[in-house]
Parts: C-alpha cells; sequence; structure tokens
C-alpha cells in the first residue's frame, strides 16, 4: 500500500490519554459489526469454499474484538458503554453499503475494511508500543483476504459488467467511508484531539484522507478494478 508516514513517527500520545480508550472502542465496534456482517453475508456465496473463507474471516474479528474487549477492561472500562457512541455512525455506514451480491460483499470486505484500517493505522506510529500493537494487530490482514483477491480478478475478468459495477461500489464505499469518519471526529472530542496530535494539524488530517484514497486506488487496481 503506499508510505505511511506514521511508521516512523515518536510516540507522542500518552497510553492513559483518553482518546486511546475511545480508539480502542470505535475499534472493537467496527470488529464486532465485522463479525456479524461478514457471517450473514457468507450466505451470498455460490460456493462452499467462499462460505468458508468468510466463516474464517469472521472468526478472526471475532478475536480481534475480545483483543479490544480486554484492552478495555484493563483499564476498567466496560466495552458495551465504550461501543454506545459509536454505533449510530458505524451502522449508518454499514446500512449505505449493504451488499445485493456476492461479488459487492468481497469487495466491500477486502476495499470497505481497508478503509478504516488504513485511517487506524496512520496514527498508530504516535501511539506507545503497548497501545501501538493492540490497533495494528487488530487492523492486520488474514490470508483470508487472498481468496477474496481472486475471486474478484477472476469474475471482472471475465465480465466487463460486473466490473463496471464494482468500479462504481468501490468508489461508493470510498465515500461513504470518509463521509463516516468525518462525522465520528465531528462527535467525539477526545478521539478527534488524539488524531489531531497523531497527525500534527488540521491540514496533515486532510492530507492523512488524501493517502487513504491512494491506499484505495491501490486495492482496486489488486482486485482488478482500474
Amino acid at each position: 500500500m503506499g508510505a505511511n508516514p506514521s511508521a516512523s513517527l515518536t510516540p507522542s500520545i500518552a497510553s492513559d490519554h483518553p482518546g486511546v480508550a475511545e480508539l480502542f472502542a470505535v475499534l472493537a465496534y467496527g470488529e464486532i459489526s465485522a463479525f456479524y456482517r461478514l457471517a450473514e453475508e457468507a450466505q451470498l456465496s455460490p460456493s462452499m469454499k467462499g462460505k468458508l473463507a468468510l466463516a474464517k474471516m469472521a472468526a478472526a474479528e471475532m478475536n480481534h474484538f475480545e483483543t479490544l474487549e480486554t484492552a478495555l477492561s484493563d483499564r476498567g472500562i466496560d466495552v458495551f458503554d465504550a461501543m454506545a457512541p459509536f454505533v449510530r455512525a458505524l451502522d449508518a455506514y454499514h446500512d449505505s453499503t449493504n451488499p445485493s451480491t456476492w461479488l459487492e460483499s468481497m469487495v466491500k470486505a477486502y476495499v470497505g475494511d481497508g478503509i478504516a484500517a488504513d485511517f487506524y493505522r496512520e496514527i498508530a506510529g504516535a501511539l506507545e508500543p503497548e497501545v501501538a500493537d493492540i490497533v495494528r494487530d487488530v487492523l492486520a490482514e488474514t490470508d483470508h483476504s487472498e481468496f477474496v483477491v481472486d475471486e474478484v480478478r477472476n469474475a471482472v475478468a471475465a465480465s466487463r459488467q460486473d466490473k463496471d459495477r464494482l468500479m462504481l461500489w468501490g468508489r461508493r464505499l470510498l465515500g461513504e467511508a470518509i463521509t463516516q469518519a468525518q462525522f465520528v471526529l465531528a462527535q467525539r472530542e477526545e478521539l478527534t484531539e488524539l488524531v489531531i496530535t497523531a497527525t500534527g494539524d488540521l491540514n496533515n488530517i486532510i492530507a492523512l484522507f488524501d493517502r487513504m484514497q491512494e491506499s484505495h486506488a491501490e486495492r482496486m487496481a489488486v482486485l482488478g478494478l482500474i
């Protein structure tokens, strides 16, 4: 993926910064939402291989959720209370990007989830190592993503109609993801302060969104959607 300036940042955010708990919380709701979504979308698969691949991806998301639940519990924070402020925005994103076909669900699993991961991974370099390690661990791509790549590339190579439709779908995923990320930042002061501290200033946040778009384009290219 594209260059990640955060990788060379000196940690500047204390592990007890209140925004860290909010970061864990929004990630936790993202993971549990992905678990339920993938488990449901597995039914769209035309093959047992596809159903199993999404089931494994869903299991990985649940493991990530449990990691974040533990991290919040260690801070004396109830995961359900912590996630509550983020339910509206993340549910709105998923409601507006509900896949209607197997291929749309595959692209969302690879591209849509990657957009969110890019955003949070960008700021990980400014976090203390014990916090950054948790963030990077729960955002790590799994081997199952290779199944998604093969499935989509083969389909779009065989059908120009599918390719055109999925290119539009990818642009929609990007637009909705950025809209909801901006909404979350506007609503959560401590998380916003953490992101500003990590990136430096508002201009760098704009640059962050630009890099997210570049990484999105790279993912789309990997899927053959260029």
